[in-house]
Parts: C-alpha cells; sequence; structure tokens
C-alpha cells in the first residue's frame, strides 16, 4: 500500500469511484486499516468508514473482527450495480485493477 496517498495527475477526475478505490484497497490487503485506506485513496478516515459501511450493506464486503483488527473479506460473486456493467461482478472489477 502506497503510504504517500495517490498519485498525483494532472486531471481532477478518475475511471473508478471512491468506492471503487477502497474495494481495490481492500482486495488488495484483506487486513488494510481505515487510516492507510484514507490516505491511499486521498479521502477522510469519516469518508473511508462511511464507504466500507455501505459496501458492508451491499454485501460486497465482510468485516471480521480479530482481536482489535478489522479483517475483510470481498464478495467476488456480487455483481457490479450499474445496469451498464451489471453483468460483470466485483471479483472480474478487483482482478483486473489489483497488482
Amino acid at each position: 500500500m502506497n503510504s504517500n496517498g495517490p498519485p498525483k495527475t494532472s486531471t481532477t477526475w478518475t475511471f473508478l469511484s471512491n468506492h471503487g478505490h477502497v474495494l481495490v484497497c481492500i482486495a488488495r490487503d484483506s487486513n488494510v486499516r481505515v487510516r492507510e485506506i484514507a490516505q491511499a485513496v486521498g479521502v477522510t478516515e469519516r469518508a473511508v468508514q462511511r464507504i466500507l459501511r455501505e459496501l458492508e450493506e451491499a454485501k460486497v464486503i465482510v468485516r471480521t473482527r480479530q482481536g482489535r483488527r478489522t479483517h475483510y473479506e470481498v464478495n467476488e460473486g456480487e455483481p457490479l450495480r450499474h445496469p451498464i456493467e451489471a453483468e460483470h461482478s466485483v471479483g472480474e472489477l478487483v482482478r483486473a485493477v489489483r497488482s
């Protein structure tokens, strides 16, 4: 995980939403901390917590506590939410962008 935040670009938009960026962070490291996600995505920790809650409510991720840490599991079989890409799964998305 790059602790220096997202790469600097000359544009103000990206191809993935913050939800997608959070999902990619979790797919790369299932034990990533909220603070690390916030730094990588370039949003506040509160925004990350809201996104995590929304992803969990949508059944895209499952969160479990392991002592003082949180472990995330991506539900790769879940379909993407927009009608244009609904025939593709969350797993396909994360595999395409995970490095």
